[in-house]
């Protein structure tokens, strides 16, 4: 079987975090965070990161640090996952589902404006498969209504938007680190606060409310309880698994573009079939975090996926429409959002990891090109 998915390990992960226990300081913010901190906000110029223990802790963090409450509106695409929208759904806000654009699954940047009212607080783009929202309009937007910007760039490592790093752009930006991503720790994530006013607040609500990372650092003589908060900082042993991924960054990227170039060769003949391979704005870069085919419909994509398991070819599909879901499908009243409707019935995701062949690439797209041959 090809699996859609394997977590790679660069070798040097189990002596950090032999390491790490070594050091005796194996809850947060031991030697290996401190390490995984310095690495992004050097190499990506972020003004202040904070590992989490994922993604969605990083998103939930945003919404309190952007002081979420009820009646609040976010602006966020239903062709997402569900954290990327629950995070704010916790603090009371209200979802405005905005629909996909047509030419790949990033927000509808144009249907944006019509969406905003005096309600509106936040506008929250997800960076889908590592591509680049218009970071111009977006932000453009935010600055004319006075709106907070959160990039959910969970699958967006690495990737640039006019040679700016994702993540970089907004007020703040949330990553993950989850076993599927381009660089892993098992689970994990991390908020980027590009924001000034937001820094100090932030080391507090990650550590439970309390000022306890100033006492730390020698700047109050005791800590204490100061805001609302939860334990959302991540052990030392998993930011030393993830620093020795960030050591190679440059090896996995590299290999995962190899991989992504091979894909799009071969499958561009597909696209006279009415087939979609993915989009890249101008502007935007790929980062390979995936390579996924848009089908005509739905019952072709079930038919593919059907045959490529019959070849030992192991892909998935992804995001259902939030706004049809069983939770919030009586809350949206936006209407029909029709291209997120399609992604969710057409998009298919083929296998991506660093240690895939060039035989294997070969193999699945074959078998893909047989499928639309056959057709």
């Amino acid at each position: 079987m090809i699996d859609f998915n394997k977590p790679y390990l660069t070798g040097k992960e189990t002596q950090y975090i032999q390491d790490a226990v070594a050091s005796m300081k194996i809850s947060g913010d031991g030697i290996f965070t401190k390490k995984c901190h310095k690495y992004f906000e050097e190499k990506y110029g972020f003004r202040k990161v904070l590992l989490t223990t994922s993604c969605t802790d990083a998103l939930e963090m945003a919404a309190i640090l952007l002081d979420i409450k009820e009646g609040d509106e976010i602006i966020a695409p239903s062709y997402t996952f569900v954290s990327t929208v629950n995070a704010f759904v916790l603090r009371g806000a209200k979802i405005v589902f905005i629909d996909s654009d047509k030419e790949n699954p990033n927000m509808d940047i144009d249907a944006i404006e019509a969406l905003i009212t005096p309600k509106t607080k936040v506008l929250l783009p997800v960076h889908y498969a590592g591509i680049a929202c218009d970071m111009d309009k977006i932000m453009a937007l935010a600055k004319k209504h006075n709106l907070f910007v959160v990039e959910d760039a969970a699958q967006a490592i690495d990737s640039f938007y006019k040679g700016k790093p994702l993540g970089s752009i907004g007020h703040l930006a949330a990553f993950s680190f989850h076993e599927t991503k381009n660089i892993i720790s098992g689970e994990g994530g991390m908020l980027v606060i590009n924001d000034e006013r937001f820094v100090k607040r932030a080391e507090i609500i990650r550590e439970k409310g309390t000022n306890r990372s100033a006492f730390f650092r020698g700047e109050i003589d005791k800590y204490g309880w100061v805001d609302i908060g939860s334990s959302f900082l991540p052990s030392d042993i998993i930011a030393a698994f993830l620093y020795a991924q960030l050591e190679n960054l440059e090896t996995i990227q590299k290999r995962r573009k190899e991989i992504w170039d091979i894909y799009n060769k071969e499958l561009t003949s597909i696209q006279k079939l009415g087939v979609k391979l993915p989009y890249i704005p101008t502007g935007a870069t790929n980062n390979a975090h995936m390579y996924y085919i848009v089908c005509k419909n739905l019952n072709e994509r079930t038919q593919l996926i059907k045959h490529l398991k019959e070849q030992k070819i192991n892909t998935v599909f992804h995001y259902l429409s939030l706004h049809k879901s069983p939770y919030y499908s009586n809350k949206h009243k936006g209407g029909d959002l029709v291209n997120a409707d399609y992604y969710t019935d057409c998009l298919l995701r083929l296998p991506m990891y660093f240690e895939l062949t060039n035989q294997q690439v070969l193999e699945v797209s074959s078998s893909i090109l047989s499928f639309y041959k056959a057709k």
